[in-house]
Parts: structure tokens; C-alpha cells; sequence
């Protein structure tokens, strides 16, 4: 069941999220300061292609300076990819076959909002059941 969600993800919205992301990450490439955002950019880009089966857990090790950074993400590039993951969700939500990649693209908002000190991991690994699942 994972492989036919992972794939009509990438299909309908999986692809077009995972280029804004690789944009974004480009973008915030450009200055030295902003390169972790940019790796950061592109570590979600490769989950936003195949999602399903894995899950976003919390970093144990992430402490003050990830919110900082999370802070600043916010205001460069997360709202916008947020935004991005709304408008897609609802226009998914529209057709009963795209509800379940709707509401995927909803429970990645808070990972575009902030997705510093924030680890991918399989959804076998034991740590996932804490975190975000797919």
C-alpha cells in the first residue's frame, strides 16, 4: 500500500513540492550563512518525494540553537512552503482518490514551518513512533 501512495505522491504533488523545495535550497545556498538552511532545504525534499514509510521524529541532541534557527527558517522560506503544502492539500482533499495524499501534505506543515532538529527516520525504526508517520 505504501509503494501505490508513494507513487500517486509523486505524481500528483510529490515532484512540483520537492523542486520548491530544491529551490528554496538553492536559493538560501547563495550566502554562507544560510547554507544549514539549505541542506536543511534539501534533506526535506528528498522526503517530500517519497514520504510514505517514514516519519519525522524529534532530535534529542537539538537544543536552543535549532529553535533559533527554526525561527529564522520560518520568516525565509517556511511559511511559503507551508503554504505551498495547504494549497495542495486542500486541492487533493477535493477528489476522494487524493484524501489520503491531502492530508499527508497536512501533516507536513509543521515540517515546513520548522524542520531544524528534526531527524528522518523509518517508520520501523523505534523512534518513529514518537514522531510524524506516513
Amino acid at each position: 500500500m505504501r509503494m501505490v501512495l508513494n507513487v500517486l505522491w509523486l505524481v500528483l504533488s510529490g515532484l512540483w513540492l520537492a523542486i520548491a523545495y530544491v529551490f528554496v535550497g538553492l536559493v538560501l545556498c547563495i550566502l554562507i550563512i544560510t547554507i544549514p538552511f539549505g541542506i536543511a532545504s534539501f534533506r526535506i525534499a528528498a522526503f517530500v518525494l517519497w514520504p510514505f514509510g517514514r516519519a519525522v521524529v524529534p532530535k534529542p541532541s537539538a537544543g536552543a540553537p535549532s529553535f533559533i534557527g527554526n525561527v529564522i527558517w520560518f520568516i525565509l522560506a517556511g511559511i511559503w512552503l507551508a503554504l505551498g503544502h495547504l494549497l495542495t492539500g486542500v486541492l487533493l482533499c477535493l477528489t476522494i482518490i487524493g484524501i489520503p495524499l491531502g492530508l499527508g501534505n497536512f501533516k507536513m506543515i509543521p515540517v515546513a514551518l520548522a524542520p531544524l532538529g528534526k531527524d528522518i527516520v523509518s517508520t520501523s525504526d523505534p523512534r518513529a513512533q514518537y514522531g510524524v508517520a506516513f
